[in-house]
């Protein structure tokens, strides 16, 4: 019996670990709303640092300095990235964190199914066999879609003749390995989990390396998903029910917002884990990571009017709009123009305009990054309107101001049969009075089909460096 059992009972133990895991839902629950977010967030972070209090003090080793240096170090190094990481960074940053979470729990279940002597029973060591095979797979699917959305990988997805053949047999490897780590024990075990873990991580990896850049926010989702879930077969698997708990917690919320994000996108989770989702091309150049990728000659380019009025008439027409939209996109991410639009937001508000910002689902490369790239400028969390509110607004908006985003304003979505994003819902900018796109360049965007905003009558293009355009707009409205 642990030193904390005995010291507060089996109950006592169990009532702790049900006020911290009421804890963590009422923290999820606050960082639901802008007001409470911050809070929820803490109170969190402070419940999970309980549990790990709890597991020490479990096994005896709250006086171990190994455990309290190892502690120190982790902690250490993630509030280093936490400081140093630019918001830019940030979805490399969180599928890396996936990763590692990933790596914990496969690391947890290899040491249990290698403990030597008799195996244990069939229950926790088939647990641990999954959380080894799940964890090494999100490690492996982390590492790649970090590196793509970092670009230090192409973008686009990976094509590779027999994948299905090799994916499947590699699978089959898998379920023999696991069957096998189940009747052995000792060092035989050890090494052929050690085998079937290394088998799942270049499994997860290959898979997401089959998938597109913007289908990039589905997969980090699913990966946050998968580590839960590799976190709670581990806790099964320790005979640590709270581990399941918390686990349990962020699979089915990634689960869920992977479901949302799918559906946002009209696209089936099968179709872009196997790449089938984005037009195959050669990525851009590092040099240039806002520009996009060559595509296929599925679509028709739109030719662009020659004269489209500029500065002058961009500023003309908000200065007589009474209803604005402002519609941000990954391509403000990469300009870091967040602080020019807060300084347009600001301008347009004190001329008396009504103002909103529209944010599409997958806006970004990751769930929720434009929300928090706007917020980080102090703009009001009020003045966010999702997909449907702002599809009702558009049509009586008089002027939309589009900064860095193609795709989920792309009216090709409703027309463009056999394309990537065709009956993808879209952020109905063609709706509006006029369009101000402040965007890099005419190019496509990652699903490589042209819009034909640009050549819209009533449209109005301002390309080059968002920040730099938003600027001189906002200046214009001085």
């Amino acid at each position: 019996m642990s030193g904390l059992t005995a010291l507060v009972g089996a109950g006592g133990r169990q009532a702790l670990e049900l006020l911290l895991i009421g804890g963590i839902l009422l923290g999820i629950r606050w960082m639901g709303a802008p007001r409470t977010a911050v809070r929820g967030n803490r109170l969190s972070a402070c419940c999970l640092a309980g549990f790990i209090l709890l597991a020490l003090a479990g096994e005896g080793l709250l006086v171990s300095g190994w455990a309290w240096g190892a502690l120190a170090l982790g902690g250490g190094l993630g509030l280093a990235l936490g400081r140093r990481v630019r918001m830019i960074q940030m979805p490399e940053l969180v599928a890396l964190l996936n990763g590692l979470g990933g790596a914990a729990s496969a690391v947890v279940a290899w040491m249990e199914l290698a403990v030597p002597g008799a195996a244990a029973a069939a229950g926790p060591r088939a647990a641990a066999g999954l959380g080894l095979v799940i964890g090494a797979a999100t490690l492996g699917g982390s590492l790649v879609a970090g590196a793509k959305l970092a670009r230090w990988l192409r973008p686009t997805p990976m094509r590779l003749a027999g994948w299905p053949a090799i994916q499947g047999m590699a699978w089959l490897l898998i379920v023999a390995g696991l069957a096998g780590t189940g009747v052995l024990a000792g060092p035989r075990a050890a090494l052929l989990a050690a085998l079937v873990g290394v088998l799942a991580l270049g499994t997860g990896a290959g898979t997401v390396w089959r998938v597109g850049g913007a289908d990039m926010p589905v997969c980090i989702s699913l990966l946050n998903a998968l580590s839960g879930v590799a976190a709670a077969f581990a806790g099964f698997a320790l005979g640590q029910f709270a581990l399941v708990a918390v686990g349990g917690i962020v699979g089915a919320s990634g689960l869920m917002l992977t479901q949302i994000m799918c559906r946002a996108m009209n696209r089936h989770l099968g179709d872009i884990l196997a790449g089938r989702t984005t037009a195959s091309a050669v990525s851009a150049p590092r040099s240039a990571p806002d520009a996009q990728p060559e595509r296929e000659p599925a679509a028709v380019p739109v030719p662009l009017r020659e004269e489209t009025g500029g500065l002058p008439a961009a500023a003309a027409a908000l200065r007589a709009a009474s209803r604005i939209v402002l519609v941000p996109g990954y391509g403000m991410a990469v300009a870091q123009a967040q602080e020019a639009v807060k300084t347009l937001a600001d301008r347009l508000e004190q001329a008396g305009k009504e103002l909103c910002f529209a944010i599409h689902p997958v806006a970004g490369r990751m769930p929720g990054h434009m929300h928090v790239l706007l917020a980080e400028v102090q703009i009001p969390y009020e003045k966010f309107v999702e997909i449907e509110e702002a599809n009702r607004r558009l049509p009586t908006a008089d002027a939309v101001v589009v900064v860095g985003a193609n795709d989920v304003i792309n009216p090709a979505a409703n027309t463009a049969e056999g394309t990537p994003i065709y009956g993808m819902p879209i952020l109905d900018a063609a709706a509006a009075g006029t369009v101000i796109i402040c965007n890099l360049n005419a190019a496509p965007g990652y699903a490589g089909v042209p819009n034909p905003l640009y050549g819209r009558a009533g449209t109005i293009l301002l390309f080059g460096d968002a920040r730099q355009t938003v600027s001189d707009l906002a200046a214009a409205l001085a």
